[in-house]
């Protein structure tokens, strides 16, 4: 696998001025990078810049495989392509595009006190255990944009945000496998960076070492 680099960043860019100097123009900060193995999921890694420290960090995938950029989101498959993040959820914090939180018809302070609890609540598995996101989600929408299955709904009785996320995990030793049902996971230790980091409209792209499915 050859070296890459990665980073998160706000997207945009801005521009200052006085009499005395021409603008100045902020770069616009390289993206998160993350790179999959399909053939050998311990091998997914990303790259963040961003952070005080750049870090190099280990990702699960979806349990059925990689899908080709563009295609609509499915149960077990991790899309690739670029992504934008629209959403920052977790216990401390909460960002969400104005656009989503009408959607959802609740207020932005009902979904800031109940929605990530609620999220965090749900067993998936059906196995007793809940907090299957670890300690937060940052959902990503794909750009350009595409029609997508992701949408407010209740599960299992709790109201819930549905999207593609990175997000953590109640069981570190997920990570580096190809075990979600499509989201890019990671342990605590990273979350808790990227949740330090990460901007809403950061971009996120996902690439693949090997073939992806249509």
């Amino acid at each position: 696998m050859v070296p890459w680099a990665i980073s998160a960043a706000l997207a945009g860019c801005a521009v200052s001025q006085n009499s005395a100097k021409a603008p100045e123009i902020s770069a616009q900060p390289e993206p998160i990078r993350i790179q999959l193995d399909g053939v050998d999921p311990s091998a997914s890694v990303g790259v963040l810049t961003n952070a005080e420290e750049p870090l190099r960090f280990r990702v699960g995938h979806g349990r059925y495989g990689i899908a080709c950029a563009g295609s609509t989101f499915e149960e077990g498959m991790t899309p690739i392509g670029t992504f934008r993040v629209n959403a920052i959820l977790s216990d401390d914090r909460f960002a969400m595009d104005a656009d989503l939180v009408k959607r959802s018809g609740k207020s932005e302070a009902e979904l800031r006190k109940s929605l990530f609890r609620n999220m965090s609540a749900i067993d998936f598995s059906g196995d007793g255990q809940a907090g299957e996101y670890g300690i937060g989600y940052i959902s990503l929408a794909p750009v350009p944009l595409t029609d997508q299955p992701f949408r407010f709904n209740t599960y299992d009785g709790k109201f819930r945000w549905y999207s593609f996320a990175i997000h953590g995990t109640n069981d570190d030793s997920r990570v580096g496998k190809a075990i979600t049902g499509g989201c890019i996971n990671v342990d605590q230790p990273t979350l808790k960076t990227l949740l330090a980091t990460v901007q809403l409209g950061d971009e996120v792209v996902i690439s693949s070492e090997g073939p992806c499915r249509n």
